[in-house]
């Protein structure tokens, strides 16, 4: 009797639905682009001003409390400003979101 049980989800199949592709020659993954230019830049500005605002506030901050949302808040911004340059969102893969202006080109 065979016990093996997979540690990865099985595949949907569609080309929309991988997020990764195997490189030519390599055991490296490359992600896909899933997100627009547009989105891409808007993480990245509002990425960055939420880390720029974290740390100002991290550097006055009075109670532990205050210390951990500014901690949150710094890496909710990093998260941002990481998905917004690669232009992979992790999350948008896991939902099988993909924008309608990416479709074609996927």
């Amino acid at each position: 009797m065979n016990t093996h049980v997979p540690l990865t989800p099985p595949r949907m199949g569609t080309a929309a639905s991988d997020a990764t592709t195997r490189s030519a020659g390599s055991g490296r993954r490359r992600l896909t682009v899933n997100i627009t230019p547009v989105e891409r830049g808007g993480r990245i500005a509002i990425g960055l001003a939420a880390v720029i605002v974290g740390v100002v506030l991290l550097l006055s901050a009075g109670s532990a409390l205050a210390v951990v949302l500014e901690v949150l808040l710094i890496g909710a911004g990093l998260d941002l400003v990481v998905t917004g340059a690669l232009g992979h969102c992790p999350l948008y893969q896991r939902l099988g979101h993909v924008p309608a202006s990416l479709r074609g080109s996927a």
